[in-house]
Parts: C-alpha cells; structure tokens; sequence
C-alpha cells in the first residue's frame, strides 16, 4: 500500500467514523462515546499525514506510534459501542474490522522503521 493509498484510507475511515456519529443517539453515553470516538477516528489521519512529512527516522516512529495509538483507541470506542448495544455488531464490524487492520498496518510499518533504523547504525 502507498503512502497516498493510506493516506486516502485513514480519511475514509474518519469519514465512517464521522457519519457514525451523526448517527449516534442523543444520550449520556451516545454523546461521551461520540466526542471521544470522533477525536480518536479523525487522529488516525490527521497524524499519519503528520508521520509522512516526518524530518527523521525517530519523528517518523514518534507518529508512527501515535497513529498506532489513536487507531486502537478507535477499536476501544467502537467495541464499547457494540458491547453497550449502542448499535448492532453487525452494524460496526466493518469499522471494527478497519480500525484493526489500521493498527496492525501502523504497528508493523513502526517495527519496520524501527528495524531499519538499527540497520542504518550498524
């Protein structure tokens, strides 16, 4: 996958996550749930863009990490949606399904950067 290819992803998916929440019920926990999952989802994106304008190896794993980061937290608030019967499970398992495969994509570029690092010093 290109930069450019995750880069239209991660937007996608904040999009998703987006419509979700205009979508999400007016309660005590609907709104807490959608303020944090919108905060979260729209991270992804935000600081992977921030990650591919990195000025070195070690920004690059810094954002990398956060990227990872905010995509789990994404997986937390769209599990808590499921298990509060918020929405269905089926309703949210495409969503579930990418914030973890948007995790598993930044974990391993982050080992990646990490390796190729150690490579570059030896």
């Amino acid at each position: 996958m290109t930069t450019d290819e995750l880069k239209a992803r991660t937007k996608r998916f904040a999009l998703r996550v987006m419509t979700l929440v205009e979508a999400s019920p007016n309660t005590v926990r609907g709104r807490v749930i959608a303020n944090q999952i919108m905060r979260s989802a729209t991270s992804v994106g935000a600081n992977y863009r921030a990650a591919c304008r990195a000025r070195s190896r070690a920004e690059f794993i810094s954002k990398i990490g956060v990227v990872e980061e905010e995509a789990n937290e994404t997986a937390f608030w769209l599990e808590l949606i499921i298990e509060s019967k918020i929405r269905r499970a089926k309703q949210i398992a495409p969503l579930s399904d990418e914030a973890n495969e948007l995790v598993a994509i930044t974990a391993a570029s982050r080992k990646s950067a990490i390796a190729n690092r150690r490579l570059a010093i030896h």
